[in-house]
């Protein structure tokens, strides 16, 4: 039995929500070198495939363009991209054992910020307003070019927050038995 395209529709619809509201919870707390505002993608990816999940990152990012300010629209690739390596790598590999999220994360850490670093730059000269621009600030005064002050601040997030991300998604999917059924299906279905 395939899974219906309404059924798919309504947990991306979910997974924007995740975006969306853990983004801005973690956001408001700020907490430091954490963001969880691709949560919804990467579980979205993972259970039923890139394409699903790079739905669900742009229009995450469509709502945020409309919600909290026009930028967030540009910043719809790297969520776009974060999806794809995640519905490949859980195409290929049970994303259910902890090794494999882990090494995702770590794959994202440094995808995202690859893509996002350009795009900081042409908006905002690499500075966006949180607590990382003072590492942008500091490496920028020790000589380091724009691009790379910004990357190194970003990489830098990201190596905490997408880690934590695609081990709160494995541990969502191996412990929620409903989204290991998907996956399993998902899975055999791939094959």
């Amino acid at each position: 039995m395939k899974t219906s395209k309404t059924m798919i529709l309504t947990y991306s619809a979910m997974g924007i929500a995740l975006n969306v509201i853990l983004g801005t919870v973690v956001s408001s707390l700020k907490i430091p070198l954490l963001f969880l505002d691709t949560i919804g993608t990467v579980l979205i990816a993972v259970l039923f495939g890139p394409w699903w999940g790079a739905l669900a990152g742009a229009l995450t990012n469509v709502v945020l363009g409309v919600t909290t300010g026009g930028s967030a629209i540009f910043f719809g690739l790297v969520n776009v991209a974060i999806a794809l390596v995640v519905g490949y790598i859980a195409k290929r590999f049970d994303f259910t054992k902890w090794y494999v999220a882990l090494i995702t994360g770590l794959i994202l850490s440094v995808v995202a910020p690859l893509i996002g670093t350009p795009i900081a730059v042409a908006l905002f000269g690499g500075l966006n307003g949180s607590g990382m621009d003072v590492v942008v600030l500091w490496l920028r005064a020790a000589g380091d070019s724009v691009f790379a002050s910004t990357f190194i601040s970003r990489i830098t997030g990201n190596f905490v927050d997408k880690i934590i991300t695609c081990l709160l998604v494995m541990f969502m999917v191996t412990k929620l038995p409903y989204f290991a059924k998907l996956v399993k299906k998902e899975n055999r279905n791939a094959a």
